[in-house]
């Protein structure tokens, strides 16, 4: 007597011919993401670097030109412009010529010669926040690193000792040293494109069954439910594995991004994820009747939860308590804790497990669900029509 498991070959099989048949489906899981990853790979860049900057040196003397130097010997800045009087800068932030006009007055070089303290202007366009606050930033620190020079310079022209500074910190910066932000971003990129592109591809897989009218065929074979479900979701497992290490294949050679922990994880939490999202989207076409419909469910519960949810780009602890509770329950949350340990810090089981356990139980939950569905369904239908295996 054949064991029930042998009726999952010809599915698993069916299956991949029904994908060769349609090349979109192919194409939708392999080229698909890699051109997402470069599109949001270098599009989405939150490092705030070479701000175009104007200069109005009213003064005009040795010391304001150095000063001014501080600002172009740093990869922050960029000089753009350099204006005649402080009217013309309403007209370059305006139009967005520059960000950042810098302001020395008359008598700069002089007041600061003498003893006393000059005051420069600094202009900020604040209509993008972020890049405005990072510049206040980066401005405070050359400001205070250029004043604590002419302190020290002041005092040894005296023929002075400099005195001590009570405090002082060794900064050191682990796991992303050149605090780039594509390093924070890669992993976030390949929860969102891997969760949408799975859960779109299969909810596609029974409902085009039954518009193509073979679920009825499958109703009265010997084929029980979770050996339609499980057979149907195997072939884009592996697919989704090939798509989801050509995406880490090119975050390797574009942006540098290497595996610092255990591949053998990696594979694993890849593999959980992959499978509950699959299930997801096989759970979508049980309950959908129409291609349409199944392909606006998954892009409701893929896009919207797992870009704004997961923590890719917005931080969840920022959000309110209501906002946090929801976060809770989407999976590319726990796939991006534990894939951003993996690859930035090389974290190992102890600093995930837990995010691996919610990844288990959504798959099995997904999957399970999936199999009640088709077996409601098909126990809905005329029993003379059904056959089953003693």
């Amino acid at each position: 007597m054949k064991r029930p498991g042998h009726r999952l070959r010809p599915i698993i099989i069916k299956e991949f011919r029904q994908i060769r048949r349609d090349p979109r489906s192919l194409i939708f899981l392999l080229v698909i993401p890699a051109f997402l990853l470069l599109l949001y790979g270098y599009a989405l860049n939150f490092d705030v670097k070479h701000l175009p900057l104007a200069v109005c040196d009213l003064d005009g003397t040795s010391a304001s030109r150095e000063f001014i130097g501080t600002f172009e010997h740093t990869e922050y800045f960029n000089l753009k412009l350099r204006l005649d009087s402080p009217r013309a800068i309403d007209r370059s932030l305006g139009r967005e010529d520059v960000r950042i006009a810098l302001v020395i007055p008359r008598g700069f070089g002089e007041d600061l010669a003498a003893g006393r303290e000059p005051e420069a202007q600094v202009i900020v366009d604040g209509s993008n926040a972020q890049s405005a606050s990072t510049a206040l930033g980066y401005i405070g620190a050359i400001v205070q690193e250029e004043s604590v020079r002419l302190f020290a310079q002041r005092l040894d022209d005296r023929g002075l000792r400099g005195p001590a500074f009570p405090l002082r910190t060794d900064v050191r910066v682990w796991y992303n040293p050149e605090l780039r932000s594509i390093k924070f971003l890669v992993p976030g990129l390949m929860a969102f494109i891997l969760m949408v592109i799975v859960v779109v591809s299969t909810s596609f897989s029974v409902v085009r069954e039954k518009e193509q009218g073979t679920m009825e065929q499958i109703a009265v074979s010997p084929v029980r439910p979770s050996e339609l479900i499980i057979g149907k979701t195997i072939p884009y497992i592996l697919i989704s594995l090939v798509s989801a290490h050509l995406v880490l294949f090119l975050s390797f050679i574009l942006f540098g991004i290497s595996i610092k922990g255990n591949y053998l994880f990696l594979l694993l939490t890849m593999v959980l994820f992959l499978t509950g999202g699959l299930g997801q989207g096989v759970l979508i076409s049980t309950v959908t009747k129409t291609q349409q419909v199944a392909f606006m469910i998954s892009i409701l519960t893929t896009f919207l939860p797992t870009f704004i949810l997961s923590g890719f780009i917005f931080p969840i602890r920022n959000m309110p308590w209501v906002i946090q509770a929801f976060s809770y329950l989407v999976p590319a949350k726990y796939f991006l804790s534990a894939l951003r340990g993996i690859l930035i810090k090389g974290s190992g089981l102890s600093a995930f497990g837990p995010d691996l356990l919610f990844l288990a139980a959504f798959a099995v939950l997904a999957l399970a669900l999936s199999i009640a569905n088709v077996r409601k369904t098909d126990e809905e239908r005329p029993r003379a029509r059904r056959w089953r295996p003693r």
